[in-house]
């Protein structure tokens, strides 16, 4: 499973609203690139599930994650920090074996 902080679902919540639409969620997975190796991917998304997805509710939000990337994902830790330089969503991700400076960037 994967954690949202409460900070985080707010974060969440907020960008949901925004985007106006039905029936949507976070979608949560990784593609390759970056430094080390995967990138984590955020988006507001269709909360309809597809064949191969993983749903759950966190702090009111639903979640969902591609099979493919909860093999990666799984136990890891979602937080959100304001700041003016270096804010944003943070990741906690115990299955990283190492990760870049930026932090968006993992490998296993």
């Amino acid at each position: 499973m994967i954690t949202l902080t409460a900070d985080a679902a707010k974060e969440v919540k907020r960008l949901i609203e925004q985007e106006q639409k039905p029936n949507v969620g976070l979608r949560i997975g990784i593609k390759g690139g970056g430094c080390s190796g995967m990138t984590y991917v955020l988006s507001i998304d269709d909360a309809t599930p597809g064949q191969y997805d993983s749903v759950f509710e966190q702090e009111g939000v639903k979640v969902l994650v591609d099979a493919k990337s909860h093999l990666y994902l799984d136990g890891m830790t979602i937080g959100f920090k304001k700041a003016l330089t270096g804010g944003g969503f943070e990741f906690n991700n115990p299955l990283a074996k190492h990760s870049c400076g930026c932090g968006t960037s993992f490998g296993v």
